[in-house]
């Protein structure tokens, strides 16, 4: 049966990554826990700004800075901030030395707040609000109505900072060919930047990589490469999160 499967993967020129029987595999394994930091650290903003202003930070970080083809609040509403919440109660119970639960998922659903796509594909508002795949508005959780972005953006652009130099937007640098040209200059170059921006994308890279690498020493995946070949190849980042530029 092992043998037809790669035989068949094959022939559908898929590339095929083993991964062990465990709850949530590597691509879930990662993302779970990726939304999850993501959304803790907004809140970790939300402590001296309105929360709405946090996730558009943390959102732009996790995009512009880190350079991938969506921000982390948007990948959350894309898949479905129902979706999210039930593969994380899935998983949960498998996990021995962690919590993947977040209050947060859970008043936005009983707010009527899920995310999603329509039947056209369109984008569903969710942590953000769209117009034509635009990002609009952030929903405020306190008042529950959604938030220009017009209203705040500029502030929180300048208080992140300048992206670094030699920044390339995704869409040029996923075509890149030699990844540790590009990006090992790009980390360098923001780990020695004194912005808040930067600052929050090499923690954000870090713990990114600490995940891969656990999904390795935990035994979902064999070897770094197949965790890096995951989120090259299913969430289309443009470089692997086990890597060197962080470090």
């Amino acid at each position: 049966m092992k043998q037809f499967a790669l035989d068949y993967a094959k022939s559908l020129r898929k590339v095929v990554v083993p991964s062990n029987d465990i709850a949530g595999f590597i691509g879930n394994g990662h993302f779970m826990r990726d939304a999850l930091y993501g959304i803790n650290q907004a809140l970790e903003l939300a402590k001296n700004r309105p929360f709405y202003e946090a996730v558009y930070m943390i959102n732009r970080v996790s995009q512009d800075f880190l350079i991938r083809p969506m921000g982390i609040f948007q990948l959350i509403d894309y898949v479905g901030i129902d979706v999210v919440q039930f593969i994380m109660k899935v998983m949960n119970p498998h996990m021995k030395d962690e919590e993947l639960h977040s209050p947060i998922l859970d008043q936005l659903m009983e707010l009527g707040v899920k995310g999603g796509q329509q039947s056209s594909g369109a984008q569903k508002d969710g942590f953000l609000k769209y117009e034509k795949g635009t990002i609009t508005a952030v929903y405020d959780l306190k008042k529950q109505v959604y938030v220009a972005v017009d209203e705040f953006a500029a502030s929180c652009d300048q208080e992140l900072g300048e992206l670094p130099e030699g920044h390339k937007p995704w869409k040029a640098a996923v075509r890149i060919a030699n990844k540790d040209s590009h990006f090992g200059p790009y980390f360098d170059a923001m780990k020695q930047a004194n912005n808040t921006g930067a600052k929050l994308a090499v923690k954000y890279g870090q713990n990114s990589n600490a995940i891969g690498r656990r999904l390795v020493s935990d035994g979902v995946a064999n070897q770094d490469e197949d965790v890096n070949t995951v989120m090259l190849t299913g969430f289309f980042h443009a470089y692997g999160p086990i890597n060197n530029y962080f470090a």
